[in-house]
């Protein structure tokens, strides 16, 4: 198995590539001038309290608010207490009827509002748990998590997890048992990855006296800083690549960079040192993602159109509500019969959506459209595929089974932007919609525009600036169209083509 972890970093650009067995599965990308926010922890004001949604926008200093969700709010049970009595006082005293208050054993977090949680103008400890997508502003938590090599610590929660990818019920057993003898009292941890398998007790020790020092540090940051304002900033793409991605599977961190280099490998050395042997300066002449083939794979993951090995077809489409997925045979015609055709062309799909999905890091809901097979059997290998194939992907994945018509619907927990927002911008022309009017209708609107506004106007000649596209249609298959209105305005038509102008924009001039 050949994996890699490359790094590709410039003074404008750092992009990372994760490859597995040769193929490109993630795409991580990030400009200094537009770096990512996940896991940056601010203090932030609350600006406004929204009841209608269970929900708050908070001021943290960026462009725009952030959205902090009721379910998402930190709150002790004695400030809680205190808030729901203090709120009780006030409703008693402009009511009649008298009011009875609950017993501070009887308030219940489900009970609370987001009212009572937070006020206009509060102060509150935030952390971006998703980056601001579109026109949406960050998605916001006041459950602070602090992750590092084998732990998450959680400062507010009483909790021990263990990563589901570590698979031995003994090695969880072990690992419960370790963090509970070193944990303080009512703050949690969670195993995070399946290096942590190998890790041993004196490893666990030095991670959980890190987070514990570091969130140290970030009380006595927050407790001094002016709302709104950063108080922690996570690492950078690079080393937070290497925390995540580097594990004991990869053959090779290879760096392009001299100095991000020696930063990746002192992060390793610090951390991993067992693994800093496999850390490489890359120095050929052949440019690091050309060498390994991460460019070709990048264009080809921009297009519309995948095609499969058997001459089959997915196109993949991509809206504000869900992204859509369509399998269709294309070239492939099969040997048997039709049945089998179908069936092998939906399970060599599967495997290409899957790679897909955690390649352009596509999020949200996703419906794929199945070609509809009627062998029962067949369509539940299909979705059995689906389920088997998605593993490997470290995004939370829900998927239900295949419905009457061949569709499976999906979910993916979206945190970043997909790789078409990352690297694409909507087409100045089209704006987006991938369509544009068409030469005849925009001639034909000119035609409205002049027939309505001759009549207004005294001078003779009427002048189009037209795209040259648009210009042609008009001095060839619309030139009968241009003697008539000529003779019905009393104005003679001068054409002139315009390179510069798009077909859909034009200028009338009279002179």
């Amino acid at each position: 198995m050949e994996n890699y972890l490359l790094v590709n970093a410039t003074s404008y650009e750092i992009r990372i590539a994760l490859m597995e067995n040769g193929t490109l599965v993630e795409y991580h990308l990030e400009q200094p001038r537009e770096k990512g926010l996940v896991g940056n922890i601010y203090r932030g004001k609350v600006v406004r309290v929204l009841p209608g949604m269970q929900a708050a926008f908070v001021d943290i200093g960026l462009e725009r608010t952030g959205f902090l969700y009721v379910d998402d709010v930190h709150i002790t049970t004695d400030e809680l207490e205190n808030r729901l009595l203090s709120s009780d006082r006030e409703r008693s005293c402009c009511s009649d009827s008298e009011t009875v208050m609950p017993e501070p054993s009887a308030i219940h977090r489900s009970d609370t509002t987001i009212e009572d949680l937070l006020i206009e103008g509060q102060d509150v400890l935030v952390q971006i748990c998703k980056e601001p997508i579109g026109t949406k502003g960050a998605r916001l938590t006041c459950h602070i998590t602090l992750p590092c090599r084998n732990l998450v610590f959680m400062p507010m929660t009483d909790h021990i997890g263990i990563s589901r990818k570590i698979e031995n019920e003994e090695v969880r057993q072990r690992l419960r048992q370790e963090i509970e003898s070193l944990r303080p009292e009512g703050k949690g941890f969670i195993v995070r990855t399946v290096a942590a398998e190998n890790a041993t007790r004196g490893d666990l020790e030095a991670d959980m006296e890190f987070l514990l020092l570091l969130w140290s540090d970030i009380l006595t940051m927050a407790e001094k800083t002016p709302a709104p304002a950063l108080v922690y900033e996570d690492l950078d793409i690079t080393l937070r690549a290497v925390r995540d991605l580097f594990t004991p599977d990869t053959n090779q961190v290879l760096v392009d960079d001299r100095r991000t280099f020696e930063r990746v490998l002192h992060f390793v050395d610090t951390f991993i040192p067992q693994l800093s042997s496999k850390v490489h300066h890359y120095q050929s002449e052949i440019p690091l993602f050309d060498a390994y083939g991460v460019e070709v794979e990048i264009c080809r993951a921009l297009e519309k159109k995948v095609w499969l090995r058997s001459g089959g077809y997915i196109v993949i489409e991509t809206t504000e509500a869900l992204t859509a997925i369509d399998v269709n045979t294309g070239r492939y015609v099969g040997k048997k019969d039709l049945e089998e055709t179908l069936f092998k062309t939906n399970m060599e799909a599967v495997k290409e959506i899957a790679y897909q999905l955690r390649l352009r890091n596509i999020g949200g809901i996703i419906i794929i459209d199945f070609i509809d097979m009627e062998d029962e059997s067949h369509r539940e290998k299909v979705f059995l595929s689906m389920q088997e194939a998605v593993k490997k992907d470290k995004s939370r994945i829900n998927i239900l089974k295949l419905s009457e018509f061949g569709l499976v619907q999906m979910t993916r927990k979206r945190n970043r932007d997909n790789l078409t927002r990352m690297l694409c911008e909507p087409c100045p022309h089209c704006t987006g919609k991938g369509i544009v009017r068409s030469r005849r209708s925009v001639c034909h609107e000119i035609f409205r525009l002049v027939s309505r506004l001759a009549a207004e106007k005294k001078e003779s000649n009427v002048i189009l600036n037209v795209e040259p596209d648009v210009a042609d249609m008009i001095l060839k298959e619309e030139s009968l169209t241009v003697v008539g209105l000529e003779r019905e305005t009393g104005k003679r038509f001068i054409i002139k083509p315009h390179s510069d102008l798009h077909n859909k924009k034009y200028e009338i001039n009279w002179e």
